[in-house]
Parts: structure tokens; sequence; C-alpha cells
């Protein structure tokens, strides 16, 4: 994991983010999760180029390299998206807004350093709160990847017929 470098993102990164998540979602289609992310590639979703821009632009995105080019990608945020049906956390925080990695490079650890990273940077920031949310549909899988990076399920909800769990971590 020590050969993971993460760098700050920006506009620039839109592209490269947009390629990782139109692989994840040919990947997951592959294994048969077509209601994840759908089956319409990420960078042809109405509105997905607009997203992702805005997430380098208006949020805080990190970029993971691995021997200088971009394998996996984290947007914070300060907290959930205002389109999802998620409450307030009643204190401050930061919130992953999205969270992919390149899946040539599956099992690299690229995920759970982007999260670390994501601690650090919210106990630099003088806030104990790191909030995710994710589907938690199929066998749960991405809700235990979670789990298994420090993060303790919270609330479940509905987006649509869409099945979302949030997580939370204390950083201290």
């Amino acid at each position: 994991m020590n050969d993971i470098r993460i760098r700050p993102g920006g506009l620039s990164d839109a592209p490269v983010i947009l390629d990782m998540l139109d692989g994840a979602v040919a990947w997951m289609n592959a294994r048969g999760n077509t209601e994840q992310w759908g089956t319409t590639p990420y960078s042809q979703k109405p509105g997905g180029v607009e997203r992702v821009e805005r997430y380098t632009t208006e949020n805080v995105p990190y970029i993971a390299e691995l021997d200088g080019k971009p394998v996996g990608a984290l947007v914070l945020d300060s907290g959930p998206s205002p389109q999802m049906p998620i409450a307030s956390a009643g204190e401050p925080e930061r919130y992953v807004r999205l969270l992919v990695s390149d899946r040539r490079h599956a099992g690299r650890g690229i995920g759970a350093a982007l999260l670390d990273h994501a601690a650090e940077e919210t106990r630099r920031a003088g806030v104990t709160l790191l909030r995710v949310d994710c589907w938690a549909g199929g066998g749960g899988e991405l809700v235990a990847f979670y789990e298994r990076n420090g993060f303790t399920p919270t609330d479940r909800f509905l987006s649509d017929a869409w099945p979302g769990q949030v997580l939370a971590r204390r950083v201290a």
C-alpha cells in the first residue's frame, strides 16, 4: 500500500475519474450487478460529466496514483448530496461523495488508502465525524467493505427503489 500516492485533484482530472466510473459500471455489469449504478456508462448518463466536473471544482477531490498513473479518486464534501434523502448529522462532518478505483488495480488497497486519507483530512480540519453512503443491495458487499475500513452502519434509506446505507467513522 505504500506505493500509493494521494494528491489533490482538480478539473483536469475529470476525464480520468469518468473513465474509472465507466470501468466500474462495466465491471459491476459483468458480475451481474445492474442495480447499483445501472447499465449506462457514467460518462453517457444525463448530467454525469457535469456532476464529475462539479465534484472537481465545488468539492474537494483527491487522486490516488500508482507509478504516477491515476488509479482511484475520492471526493470529500461538508455533507451528503442534497438530492439524497439523508438526514443531517447535526454536527460538523466530512462526507465521502465519491470513491472509485480503477478496477484493473483491484485488490491493491486503493479504496482503503483513500478512506484513510479522508479520515486524516477530516482530522486535519478539526472535525471528528466522517460519513459515507453506499448501495446496500446485493449481498451487502459494499457495506462490508466500509465496515472493514472502520465505518459503522447508521441509517438506511431508499432513493426511489435504490437501497442505501449511511455509515459513520469517528476520527480522533
